[in-house]
């Protein structure tokens, strides 16, 4: 009855050889027959397990309406991933900036936007097809009131009319949805990266800090949730164990720049009863490679996941409900590349491709790299592990489709118009698809990829402008050499760099490169006019490999964001949202910001 998953089974060996110093020291995942405490720790009503956009809210709407609320990360800090984000946030129904902008929306408008069968990318995939209608129901007809709310809570948003931009993909694209917070405004705490997904989670902190009855548990990493009966009645509590954050070279762990309702516990393991419900806000799964794999084989241990260095996102909420009977739900959007789950990050030479950190982090000590923002592709080649150019480098970008109103600028769009698909060029910008496609350094069993390399030289770093120091790349992921033959040696350094190259591999595709800038022609992948030689020692590799990101595939839950089981029906008392949650085709914090905001007032009528 104790069928155990240990941390390698959950992880994927390879995947912890690359990874130790960001993912948290996982525990053996719940059991269906795991004993109720004779004896908890600590009690709260409400239990809120991650401290991002989804769990941040919730706890603050569930305090507001009088309940008891403790909120456990493993975290040291607040933010999630929602503080590494841009701040954009997808709202819609007829919030308070579109009506005083004269942006005509509405909630049913917004519902049916939000599942049109027609909708399609540029690359043919369905943005709304498959998604839960009820789940996108209380998307739509929440979002006025979770705008309101987070003005209230001290967001600072611009006073600009919302746009198109960034957030709103995956919002439908018949009124303009994407709502801005004014940058580095409103904020009062230490930001990861410097990005603008500050000015959203610090002045939900710094409400929830005002509120007594809410406090925190840091550096607690949930691993089981406890219900009456093994699949069956109201979940009572959960078990997490102390996962300190501690910095190479330092003794002590980090701790949160608040002090405000923080709980000063060290104790290995901790048990916490929570007498009206669970809220389930672990930011997803895809940093855990064997549980994304059951979406998408393909994406073996070389895909680190995007701003994994401070959220793991290793799918522990996901893995201790379905423990307890929850369903999975919402697979078929994971599994066909959507805009978002996979992304080539704009930066080169740290593993995640994702962040731009900053010796100003917190957590710089974790990373010690800045790594290299690629504003221009044509400055290099990409390179998988077998040494030999793939794609287009240049038209690798994304989004694909949707995401900035396609549709308005092609004839017009028509809900649930068969001709909509037909009114879009498609463009297959399928960079991801080549760069995890097998090559001649692949093996089995998983016939992995492998890495993508950024290959440059000293003339590049001139025209992008860039200072290269000892701050510049993640040891192990970017590379100098003096000529191409000792640059694809050192490339074995990397522990995802399995294949070793043929001697003069390197030095064989960028002669073939540096012929084709001479023609003017890219005869090999189309790529505009390549334009510059890669020819002035000395030879740099950075680390470019496509990237995992959201979660689109979760948990079961219905309407009011309660986790449901196999059967189809309610686990009490237990909650679920974000990217923990399936259902919902929304990239970002909007749907995040949403369910938190549902399940803040649904959990509060619990018994």
């Amino acid at each position: 009855m104790s069928a155990k998953m240990n941390r390698r089974q959950l992880f994927g060996t390879g995947a912890m050889a690359g990874a130790a110093l960001f993912l948290p020291q996982v525990a053996s995942a719940a059991t269906p027959c795991a004993a109720t405490p004779k004896k908890w720790d600590f009690e709260a009503d409400v239990v809120v397990i991650g401290a991002g956009a989804c769990g941040m809210v919730s706890a603050i709407r569930a305090a507001e309406a009088g309940a008891d609320v403790l909120v456990v990360d493993t975290n040291y800090d607040v933010g999630g991933h929602a503080i590494l984000s841009a701040g954009s946030i997808a709202l819609g129904g007829g919030t308070a900036l579109q009506l005083k902008y004269g942006i005509k929306d509405d909630p049913e408008t917004y519902f049916r936007d939000l599942t049109d069968w027609s909708v399609t990318e540029t690359d043919g995939m369905p943005d709304y097809r498959f998604v839960d209608r009820d789940v996108q129901h209380s998307l739509a007809y929440n979002g006025a009131a979770v705008f309101d709310f987070l003005a209230k809570h001290g967001l600072p948003f611009e006073d600009e009319a919302p746009d198109n931009f960034q957030a709103n993909h995956g919002s439908g694209v018949s009124a303009l949805r994407s709502h801005h917070v004014k940058w580095g405004k409103g904020v009062g705490g230490p930001s990861p990266t410097g990005t603008n997904g500050t000015s959203v989670m610090r002045p939900l902190d710094e409400a929830a800090r005002k509120l007594k009855n809410i406090r925190f548990l840091f550096n607690y990493h949930m691993d089981q949730i406890f219900r009456e009966e093994p699949l069956s009645g109201r979940v009572l509590g959960i078990e997490a164990h102390y996962t300190p954050t501690i910095l190479p070279g330092q003794d002590k762990p980090l701790v949160s720049w608040k002090t405000e309702g923080n709980i000063d516990y060290h104790e290995p393991k901790v048990t916490v009863r929570a007498k009206k419900g669970i809220v389930i806000a672990t930011g997803g799964n895809t940093g855990n490679v064997e549980f994304r794999r059951m979406f998408d084989p393909r994406l073996t241990e070389e895909f680190q996941l995007g701003g994994g260095e401070w959220t793991p996102q290793d799918g522990s909420g996901e893995l201790a409900a379905m423990a307890i009977g929850a369903a999975l739900w919402g697979t078929v959007n994971q599994a066909m590349n959507r805009n978002g789950a996979l992304r080539r990050g704009a930066y080169v030479g740290t593993r995640t491709s994702y962040c731009a950190w900053k010796p100003q982090s917190p957590i710089w000590g974790k990373v010690k790299a800045t790594g290299l923002f690629m504003g221009n592709w044509q400055d290099c080649i990409a390179v998988n592990q077998a040494g030999r150019r793939f794609y287009n480098e240049v038209n690798a970008a994304y989004p694909n489709g949707t995401c900035y109103g396609f549709y308005d600028k092609v004839g017009g769009y028509v809900r649930g118009d068969w001709r909509n698909s037909s009114k879009i060029k498609p463009v297959f910008k399928n960079y991801i698809d080549a760069a995890m496609a097998m090559n001649e350094g692949s093996v089995g069993p998983d016939w992995s990829a492998g890495p993508q390399w950024a290959i440059f030289d000293s003339a590049a770093i001139k025209r992008e402008q860039w200072k290269i120091d000892e701050t510049t790349g993640e040891e192990g992921y970017f590379f100098v050499a003096d000529t191409l033959d000792e640059l694809q040696e050192k490339l074995t350094q990397n522990p995802y760099q399995k294949y070793k190259m043929p001697k003069g591999r390197l030095a064989e595709t960028v002669k073939r490169y540096n012929e084709m800038v001479e023609k003017g022609v890219d005869e090999d992948f189309d790529k505009p006019k390549p334009k510059f030689k890669i020819e002035k020692a000395p030879f740099y590799a950075a680390w470019c490999t496509v990237c995992t990101h959201d979660t689109y595939a979760g948990l079961r839950v219905n309407g009011k964001n309660q986790v449901v089981d196999m059967k189809g029906q309610v686990i009490p008392g237990l909650y679920c949202g974000g990217e923990s949650a399936g259902g919902c085709a929304q990239h970002g914090l909007g749907r995040c910001l949403t369910a938190g905001y549902i399940i803040g007032g649904e959990i509060v009528k619990e018994g």
